[in-house]
């Protein structure tokens, strides 16, 4: 299962057994760089942890629980987790500020604590069968173990063709499982059973907030979000693609007195999606190191089985590519963090796909009406 997931974590393999259970980890190091190898235990050693992400916040939970007495042996993110877990049990995910996939080793009460980020940014997978549970980050290592079925299921396939995404905890694989984002499970005699811990909520009130108070609480939250990302032992790059979210995150890095930035771009060979201009216009902007790779169509072609490989899943459409392409760009200048703008359009409407949702809606409302082609020809041109 390590071997499966090397590329995950090159730096360093860990493995923890008893008659229980097994855990294994490979390590890509961001924070304490020589003593931060995983698993990681809490004082004695009754709780054990191996975990993929980062904890943001870590810093602010560790002072609080140092003050509580617990004592740390590495100055990792990853130990927070196991005393935050004595004191708190399942409530301590509240708490966290990051993205992760993690696993907790109770040995007192024979049981395994599996929880996921709360928008599912860390992959999580999983398979059982009777009092047996086998986890990883990626399916691939779950089919390391030949006991466990290699079969697609042809319903979820039919659900990615129809809404790009498997439903639910099921994945293109039968009987393998992925763990919901905002859920924790546990594992123990009793079987497994997962919970939600958060839920995205929505409202269908207006708000009190006025849009001048809106743009400074967004302005807050982004300004933060990006200096406790900034919080590593290794140099932190950029993406930068020329459009709003990349170059609105790099020039907050800037403007956070990080001296020294290196940012990261894909120029297309095809005209039609190139925007290498805005990109260097804006790095010459903001004074960084800029580092292009150039992508043309028969390049996409050779990495798209890669791309598979890794997502473990059916691609729509070959955009996750250029991504791809992007990722070994980075690995091939040393680099192990980058700041994105990735989500910003889920959250911020900037997809087509909304503006073709409200011209559906319109539809629905008024299936007569004369304006129906000439708002979907609107549609397509705009750009």
């Amino acid at each position: 299962m390590l071997g499966q997931l090397q590329h995950r974590g090159p730096d360093a393999f860990g493995i923890y057994t008893d008659p229980q259970a097994g855990l294994a980890h490979a390590r890509l190091s961001i924070l304490d760089l020589s003593g931060g190898d995983q698993p990681i235990h809490n004082e004695d050693q009754s709780l054990w942890v191996i975990y993929n992400g980062e904890i943001f916040n870590y810093p602010e939970l560790r002072e609080d629980l140092e003050k509580k007495g617990h004592r740390f042996y590495t100055r990792t993110d990853t130990e927070v987790l196991v005393h935050l877990y004595e004191d708190q049990g399942p409530e301590f995910l509240k708490q966290l500020n990051g993205q992760y996939a993690l696993a907790l080793w109770d040995r007192k009460e024979k049981s395994v604590f599996l929880a996921r980020d709360r928008l599912g940014i860390r992959p999580l997978f999983y398979y059982q069968q009777g009092p047996r549970l086998v986890f990883a980050s990626e399916i691939k290592a779950l089919f390391a173990d030949e006991r466990i079925p290699r079969a697609l299921d042809k319903q979820t396939l039919v659900d990615i063709f129809t809404c790009w995404a498997p439903l639910s905890q099921a994945t293109a694989f039968q009987q393998i499982y992925q763990l919901l984002p905002g859920h924790y499970g546990i594992f123990s005699k009793k079987g497994f059973q997962t919970s939600p811990y958060w839920r995205m909520a929505f409202s269908s009130s207006p708000s009190d907030i006025s849009i001048e108070e809106s743009e400074e609480e967004l302005k807050a939250l982004l300004w933060d979000a990006t200096r406790i990302r900034l919080r590593a032992d290794v140099p932190v790059g950029a993406y930068l693609s020329g459009g709003l979210d990349s170059s609105t995150i790099a020039a907050v890095v800037r403007r956070l007195g990080v001296s020294h930035l290196d940012t990261f771009s894909i120029a297309f060979a095809d005209p039609q999606f190139d925007e290498s201009e805005h990109q260097r216009r804006m790095a010459q902007f903001l004074g960084t190191d800029h580092q292009v790779v150039q992508a043309t169509h028969e390049d996409i072609g050779r990495a798209f089985p890669d791309v598979v490989w890794h997502t473990e899943t059916p691609i729509l459409r070959t955009a996750p590519v250029p991504m791809f392409l992007l990722s070994k760009l980075v690995h091939d200048r040393r680099y192990r963090v980058v700041l994105t703008g990735e989500g910003a359009d889920e959250f911020l409407g900037g997809y087509d796909i909304f503006k073709e949702a409200m011209i559906r809606r319109f539809w629905a409302r008024q299936p007569d009406s004369e304006f129906r082609s000439g708002r979907s020809s609107r549609a397509n041109a705009d750009p």
